[in-house]
């Protein structure tokens, strides 16, 4: 049985980057709820078909929508070999209906993985890739809403004794070589 991941860091910390690697080096599947509703979608599958509704409205796809698609996902016998959550849970409600959803199949997270980085790096980090809509002021948006909506979910998961914070500082190198740290520890629990 693989391990279940969830990955949540700041805008600007790297996450994709590392979580690639992480899928590769652990041979996870990576699910991005992203990918998961546009293939949702795609499938026509009747959850599908809902998302596709506040999709195609500009609107956001509601939690009970993102549970069932991910519910159906998780089922399936691929996702035996574990693997990466990358943007969901978002918020507290979400992890408890994710936590429901892997005590239905016999099974839990193993490990919540926080990337820190310090704001002013963020910051930088988000100014120098100078999209279009990156002004210091919605950038410093993007990081405080961030922060509020994910607060609680640090709490949460520290609660359930699963959070291992990795600093998300340096180099992509060595960013990997302390996530690799603390999942290598979770395989051999």
């Amino acid at each position: 049985m693989g391990m279940k991941v969830v990955f949540v860091g700041p805008p600007g910390a790297g996450k994709g980057t590392q979580a690639e690697l992480i899928v590769k080096k652990y041979n996870l599947l990576h699910l991005s709820t992203g990918d998961m509703l546009r293939a949702a979608r795609d499938a026509k599958t009747p959850v599908g078909l809902k998302a596709e509704e506040y999709m195609s409205a500009g609107k956001l796809v509601p939690d009970d929508v993102i549970i069932a698609i991910i519910k159906e996902r998780i089922s399936q016998p691929d996702s035996d070999r574990g693997f990466l959550f990358d943007g969901f849970p978002r918020t507290v409600v979400q992890a408890e209906e994710l936590d429901k959803a892997l005590a239905a199949q016999g099974t839990k997270l193993d490990v919540v993985l926080e990337l820190q980085v310090p704001e002013e790096i963020l910051f930088t980090r988000l100014a120098a890739r100078g999209r279009a809509d990156d002004k210091p002021e919605v950038i410093r948006q993007r990081l405080v809403s961030y922060r509020e909506q994910t607060e609680p979910l640090i709490g949460y998961y520290q609660k359930a004794g699963i959070l291992k914070s990795v600093d998300g500082t340096g180099t992509i190198e060595e960013g990997f070589a302390r996530v690799s740290a603390v999942l290598d520890a979770c395989q051999e629990s």
